[in-house]
Parts: structure tokens; C-alpha cells; sequence
């Protein structure tokens, strides 16, 4: 395999892979402005963490499950074909060169990838997870569940096989993560949401839902921007690596990206807008951070118009979806993580199949015309992701929080996941109130 010295492409996705980061430190900001000012502290404390787990995690077993098209994998004969189920390589990167060439970028960019993965379920977490079992959490979702659906996705496995075993397209095509990295992520967040249960005085006696704003929004508009420029590299690298995407496709990628999110914004500034007299800060956030979710899964393969078309739905999207799991499934999810990953997301993978124009492969192994059937690849994809991953995802979570507790005593919500957990709080010079204040 090429290096990236010797290969100036794999050079500049190497350069796209390092930008990633900076996605990750948005969704830590804007999951702590969303959040209350007394666990600000715990919230990127937590974030801290979580990357350092899911990067040991990652480097143990995780990319050697995830593995990549040409390594050692686990394979099934079912009905005559092939179909590869997990990674077979070695632990702990062994025998794996890291030199730049693309199986080397793929493990840096799915170190990365996975820590994107598993801040996601922070925001849903917010004001009451726990954080040593939040790094439990992160441990099994770096090292298990996300490998796993990251090898049926980008290692070759049975996902993106449908195109050549049954003719589908090219297969399950996610460029950035849509799927692999937002919605796995944003279906941990409702595992985690629906095991923890609501925050205290999140919804009344009756059962009606009650706003607890987030404290800084300051830090939330800026995390989406900080976010911004880590997804222009997500998607990019994505693209190159996982698709075979030449580099000066990039600004295409960065067009469709940025069209996705400014969209979605906009759209979710409109309809709080409309219905409440005043654009809403916090769902404008969520719209935004759902454009970019959505971009990841087609943003290689469309027009710049049908990137803001895919954008305008994903800020319908989620923004109702952040008052239908609040108010119909009493769901608490103070960052709006399962609307903005979860359902951007899923929006993301379905749009791959009714927008995008991808390549099919012909025998000898070149382009040929436009796929066909890339819709029920993408299709069988969700189901997957609705059917397999959010079960797996929640049982996991459940056996953690049968071991040791998730939510943290009703003391450390009351007082603070800063004083309760770290003896400090973020903001020692400022009054940081109590939930009294909402009482009155």
C-alpha cells in the first residue's frame, strides 16, 4: 500500500483526519451550554474522558473488529456468498504499519471517529450520568458496538456487500458516518435517556414537560462553528478513504456540508420562529448540528441544491422531533442528542439512497452506469441500525447499570454534578442556582 509521503492524496486526508477534532470539541461545548451551569465542569470532564476511553478502547480491540476491505475478517457462507460479520485482525494495532497508507488512516480517523461517537450520549446524559459509568459505557461502544457496525459498513462487511452479492447499489454507502458515527451514537443517547429516566423537575405531576434552559448559549453557538470545521475533514477523509473519492472532490464534499447545516439552521430558526415569536437559540443549535449529521451520509455523491434540500428536511426533522420524544415519550435529553444525531442521522443514510447518483462497479471492477437499488440498501441499513443496534446498545447499558448504577443520588443532582463529583465547580465566582428558581 502507497504511503501518505509518497502519495500527496493520502497526504491531504491525513490533513482532513487531523481536523476531526475540532468536531468533537464542539459537541463538548454544546453539549455543557446546553446543560446546567452547576455540572458545566463534570460535562467537559466527562468529554475528556470519554475520548481518552474510546481511544484505549479503539487501540485494544476496536479497530481490530472494525478492521478494513482487504484485512483479515470473519466470514459467513450464507446461500452460496460471503458475507463478512467482524474484523480478524490483531489486538492492540500489532503487525499493523503505521505509515500512511490508507489502512493506517482509516485506524487514525476511526480513533477519532469513535470518540465523536460516544460524546454523543453526554448530551442526553447531562446534569445526572454518572461519570465513571459513562466511561463504562464508552468503553463497551468503542470497543464492541461501534467496530461492529463500522465493519459492516467501511470493513467490508455484509452491509456493504449488498451491492455485490444481491445487487444493491454499491452497498450500504455512508461517506462520513451518518450512520456508522451519528446515529449510532444518537441511538446510544435514547438508550442512555430511557435507563437514566428525567431530571429532577423536568416534568410535572401531571406529566407535562417543563423547560430547563441550557446556561450558556454563548458556548453552544460556538461549539457549532468549532464543530463545523471538524465535520468539513470528517466528511472529506470519508469520502476519500471509504469511497475512493479524489481529493479535489473535497470541495464538493465542504460545499454539500456546509449547504446541509446552514439550511438546516435556518429552517429550525423559522419554525421556532413561526411558533413561539421568537427563534429558539437551543433548537437552532440542534438544527445545526442536525444538518451537519445529515450531510455525512450523501455529501460525496450530490448537488449543492439537494444538500439544501436534504438540509430544509433535516431542520423539520429535528426540530419537531426534539418536542415529540420531550413531550409524547418523556424522553429528557437536555443536549437534543438523539434528535440531532439520531434522527439527522437516520435522514442522512435515507437520503443516500433518494439523492444520490453513486457509481455502480462493474466486473472488472470499474465505474460503470448509476447504481440501482442503492435505496433498499440503504434501507436495510436503518433497519439494522433500528433493529440491532439500538436493542444491542440498550441491553449493554442496561447490564452496566445493573453492575453499578448509572444516574448518579438524587444529593449529587441537587447539588451539582461539579460539587458532587469533582468537589469544584465550574464557575466558583458566579451564584450558580438551584432548581428552586423553577419552583417559584
Amino acid at each position: 500500500m502507497p504511503a501518505a509521503g509518497s502519495n500527496p492524496g493520502l497526504l491531504i486526508c491525513l490533513v482532513f483526519i487531523l481536523l476531526v477534532p475540532c468536531a468533537a470539541a464542539g459537541l463538548a461545548l454544546v453539549n455543557t451550554g446546553l446543560g446546567r451551569s452547576r455540572s458545566a465542569a463534570h460535562s467537559m470532564m466527562s468529554s475528556v474522558c470519554v475520548l481518552g476511553v474510546a481511544a484505549l478502547a479503539y487501540f485494544v480491540c476496536g479497530f481490530a473488529w472494525q478492521g478494513f476491505a482487504g484485512l483479515p475478517s470473519h466470514v459467513a457462507s450464507i446461500g452460496g456468498k460471503p458475507w463478512g460479520w467482524l474484523g480478524g485482525g490483531p489486538f492492540l494495532f500489532r503487525h499493523q504499519p503505521l505509515d500512511g497508507s490508507p489502512a493506517s488512516l482509516v485506524a487514525l480517523l476511526g480513533m477519532f471517529s469513535v470518540g465523536l461517537a460516544a460524546l454523543i450520549p453526554l448530551g442526553s446524559g447531562a446534569d445526572r450520568w454518572r461519570l465513571a459509568t459513562c466511561c463504562a459505557s464508552t468503553a463497551v461502544l468503542a470497543g464492541w458496538t461501534f467496530p461492529l457496525f463500522a465493519h459492516w459498513v467501511w470493513g467490508g462487511g455484509w452491509l456493504a456487500q449488498l451491492g455485490v452479492n444481491y445487487g444493491l447499489g454499491r452497498g450500504f454507502v455512508d461517506t462520513g458516518g451518518a450512520g456508522t458515527i451519528q446515529a449510532v451514537g444518537g441511538l446510544t443517547a435514547l438508550s442512555i435517556a430511557w435507563l437514566l429516566g428525567a431530571r429532577h423537575g423536568k416534568y410535572t405531576r401531571e406529566g407535562l414537560p417543563t423547560a430547563i434552559p441550557g446556561h450558556n448559549g454563548v458556548l453552544v453557538m460556538f461549539g457549532c462553528l468549532v464543530a463545523l470545521l471538524g465535520w468539513l475533514g470528517l466528511n472529506s477523509a470519508g469520502a476519500i478513504l471509504y469511497n475512493g473519492a479524489e481529493p479535489g472532490q473535497a470541495v464538493l464534499v465542504a460545499i454539500n456540508t456546509i449547504l446541509c447545516a446552514a439550511t438546516s439552521a435556518l429552517t429550525s430558526a423559522v419554525i421556532t420562529n413561526v411558533r413561539f415569536g421568537k427563534p429558539d437559540a437551543s433548537l437552532t443549535a440542534n438544527g445545526w448540528i442536525g444538518g451537519l449529521a445529515a450531510s455525512s451520509g450523501a455529501c460525496a455523491f450530490i448537488h449543492p441544491a439537494e444538500a439544501a434540500t436534504i438540509g430544509l428536511i433535516a431542520g423539520i426533522l429535528v426540530t419537531f422531533s426534539v418536542e415529540w420524544f420531550e413531550l409524547h415519550l418523556a424522553v429528557d435529553d437536555p443536549g437534543g442528542s438523539i434528535s440531532a444525531h439520531a434522527m439527522g442521522g437516520l435522514w442522512g443514510v435515507l437520503a443516500v439512497g433518494l439523492f444520490a447518483r453513486i457509481p455502480a462497479i462493474s466486473e472488472s471492477g470499474m465505474p460503470a452506469s448509476v447504481a440501482t437499488g442503492q435505496w433498499l440498501a440503504q434501507l436495510i441499513g436503518i433497519a439494522t441500525l433500528i433493529g440491532l443496534v439500538l436493542p444491542l446498545t440498550y441491553g449493554l447499558n442496561w447490564l452496566i447499570d445493573r453492575i453499578s448504577p448509572q444516574r448518579v443520588a438524587a444529593e449529587g443532582e441537587n447539588q451539582g454534578m461539579d460539587l458532587y463529583e469533582l468537589g469544584a465547580g465550574a464557575y466558583p465566582e458566579f451564584i450558580v442556582h438551584s432548581d428552586e428558581f423553577m419552583e417559584r
